[in-house]
């Protein structure tokens, strides 16, 4: 019997979830195999497909996996695997925690109070600034260590509380060791303009020279970018000030990702499709003008339902619009110390279900092929498809709809990246 000379790892007697068909379906592929190759998928389809000659070899293996013409065939059980999940929108890098301000605010002290205190995120640009790279390396590992455990094998990072050129740098760098630390794939994004610091807090447009004529040409030279980000909001920059930072991305060739609609409409999801954004987030004042907009413009509405959540707010993304127009539906944690200390992908499933009343399928593209193209990653991860890289995720569930039916018990069984078993 001679397989593909070019396989190295065959996958079977599982049931694939292949994301193919975007939030239509989970597009499966029942008593399926898939072939690996130099990281990446080189075959997959029905086990019946595969080389007749098999059938022999792989009615007398003992065991969970053996080696047929130097690939190692791996038995699935009959479990369920899918890509690798994709959170596309964190804050994992920063210093110390919030949890005082949290039980200050459950003790009935306004945001005001809270400020006046040294609260918000004055708290976390203090800390941030004060720590070390390995001290903010030491507090993210565990963090991106959690998402890893749950299947997680593609992170965004935003930079975003340092807010001045040696600490946003140092948030970027540090988002990149953790690279080297887990098997993860790491994108970054400068999220300069996320907030004034309190040395700029009456004047935002000397603040924005900073970010754009010292910190993003920076950021560029030292290549530890991505994309640019900005937070429009009236807590954050106007949209006349947002598009001062579009224009410094675009002139850097910088993809660009905005923080828009969470708290109220100022347009900046329709301003971020005029630049052909990669995605608006959070969006919950999203109105149809933006979201045809966005449409139009091929750009990704990604959903935070952990910060809705943990800000117990009541005005919902427009999930049937965005339904109605198409546009692509991304999910994440949007983990960060202030509004969404949640570092669970399962969980944001279960919510986007629960809160958002997005179908499962709908949830799992969100964290798959949908996270990816919130990342500019469409055409090679978030999708189990021949020439994408093998980033896959097996599970001991009977049906994918188990993945947001539940969580607290993890039911992740082995993680691949790069075509490697790394759980």
């Amino acid at each position: 019997m001679t397989l593909s000379k070019h396989w190295q790892t065959l996958y079977i007697n599982v049931n694939l979830a292949t994301m193919t068909d975007g939030a239509n379906s989970y597009g499966e592929i029942i008593n399926g195999a898939l072939a690996i190759s130099a990281g990446k998928i080189v075959w997959l389809g029905k086990q019946s497909d595969l080389p007749d000659s098999l059938s022999d070899s792989l009615s007398d293996k003992d065991g969970d996996s053996l080696k047929v013409d130097s690939v190692d065939i791996i038995d699935g059980k009959g479990q369920w695997l899918t890509p690798g999940l994709i959170d596309c929108h964190t804050h994992l890098v920063y210093g110390g925690n919030r949890a005082n301000e949290f039980e200050m605010r459950l003790q009935g002290k306004s945001y005001q109070e809270i400020a006046n205190a040294g609260g918000g995120i004055v708290s976390t640009v203090s800390a941030t600034r004060k720590a070390s790279e390995q001290e903010l390396l030491a507090s993210a590992l565990p963090r991106l260590t959690a998402l890893h455990q749950q299947g997680v094998t593609t992170v965004e990072i935003k930079s975003g509380y340092g807010l001045d050129t040696a600490n946003e740098i140092k948030m970027l760098k540090v988002a990149g060791l953790l690279a080297d630390e887990l098997p993860v794939t790491i994108k970054r994004t400068f999220l300069g303009a996320h907030a004034l610091p309190t040395e700029y807090k009456d004047n935002a447009e000397g603040y924005l020279d900073i970010v754009c004529d010292e910190m993003l040409p920076q950021v560029v030279s030292e290549n530890l970018a991505d994309a640019v980000d900005v937070f429009c909001e009236g807590i954050g920059f106007s949209l006349e000030q947002t598009k001062r930072v579009f224009d410094a991305a675009q002139f850097h060739n910088l993809p660009i990702k905005v923080h828009a609609e969470q708290l109220s409409n100022l347009g900046a999801s329709e301003l971020a499709a005029n630049y052909n954004a990669l995605s608006s987030d959070h969006i919950e004042f999203l109105d149809e003008a933006g979201i045809k907009a966005m449409k139009k413009s091929g750009m990704t509405a990604v959903l935070l339902p952990g910060a809705f959540y943990f800000l117990r707010e009541t005005q919902l993304p427009p999930i049937e619009l965005l339904r109605k127009h198409q546009v692509p539906m991304a999910v994440a944690t949007d983990a960060n110390p202030g509004t969404s200390p949640i570092h669970n992908i399962h969980l944001m499933l279960n919510m986007a279900c629960t809160l958002f009343r997005l179908t499962p399928s709908e949830a799992l593209a969100g964290i798959t092929c949908y996270g990816a193209k919130a990342l500019g990653l469409s055409e090679s991860k978030g999708q189990l498809a021949v020439g994408y890289d093998a980033d896959l995720a097996l599970w001991n569930v009977s049906q994918p709809a188990e993945l947001c039916y539940q969580f607290g018990v993890n039911p992740l069984t082995a993680l691949v990246k790069d075509g490697k078993q790394v759980i």
